[in-house]
């Protein structure tokens, strides 16, 4: 009787494995040193896609988002929409920009912003810098000029009609808040404050100022860099308005 040899198969490689080893093995030796941004993207896409090769669909994201920042603003519908891509393997997308989001949100925390703002420039451009639609965001403060929290109050165009100081006033209250920095973004990177801009600040200020909440400081994030508001001395200028209104 005939002794039957059983075999176990082997998968074959696919022709993209060596290529993906050679990415991860160049990461792990000197981080992202060297990789131009396509790479970059292909390294997360391989994250969650189960022998494929995730280049060409790193490319097409490149090329449909025109920037790196852009692919990790897309929304997941939107990155579904290129070839190769699908639900799962845009997880690795998706979760990198959550994740550095609330890194830098951590280090701005129970931190005084108003005297050390460099921590606060960093989260506002990475959290908002890049989005192509406008964002209003509130940081609240505690009496020490902590961060308490931070949240996006109103989204879309920004008019004297779409933000509420009443809304604002709440949002405040609600976090017992004793101070407030407002930022939000042009998606266009020039970051002038329109006459809107200066108007609704203005509102703002004054609604906050009749309850006795702070109002330290308004920044308008870009690609072109960040404009303030205190700098620019407008705070101080809504201040002095303020009180020759109010002897």
């Amino acid at each position: 009787m005939k002794r039957r040899i059983l075999t176990r198969q082997i998968p074959p490689i696919h022709r993209g494995e060596g290529h993906r080893k050679r990415l991860k093995d160049r990461f792990l030796k000197n981080g992202l040193t060297g990789f131009h941004d396509y790479e970059v993207i292909e390294l997360l896409l391989t994250l969650n896609t189960p022998r494929r090769d995730c280049k060409q669909s790193a490319k097409l994201l490149l090329k449909r988002f025109k920037t790196f920042q852009a692919v990790l603003e897309a929304g997941r519908e939107s990155l579904c929409e290129v070839d190769g891509v699908g639900p799962e393997n845009s997880l690795g997308i998706r979760l990198i920009k959550e994740v550095s989001d609330r890194y830098l949100e951590s280090k701005i925390l129970a931190k005084d912003v108003v005297q050390n703002p460099r921590d606060l420039r960093e989260y506002l451009n990475q959290t908002i810098g890049h989005k192509t639609r406008e964002v209003f965001v509130g940081i609240f403060l505690d009496a020490k000029n902590r961060v308490l929290t931070s949240s996006i109050l109103f989204s879309g165009t920004l008019t004297t009609s779409s933000v509420y100081p009443r809304e604002v006033l709440i949002s405040a209250l609600q976090h017992n808040a004793a101070a407030v920095i407002f930022a939000h973004n042009h998606p266009s990177g020039d970051v002038e404050p329109s006459a809107s801009d200066i108007q609704i600040t203005r509102h703002l200020f004054f609604a906050l100022k009749y309850v006795g909440i702070v109002l330290h400081e308004h920044m308008i994030v870009g690609n072109e860099g960040v404009y303030s508001f205190a700098a620019q001395g407008l705070i101080s200028k809504f201040n002095t308005e303020f009180e020759q209104t109010n002897e």
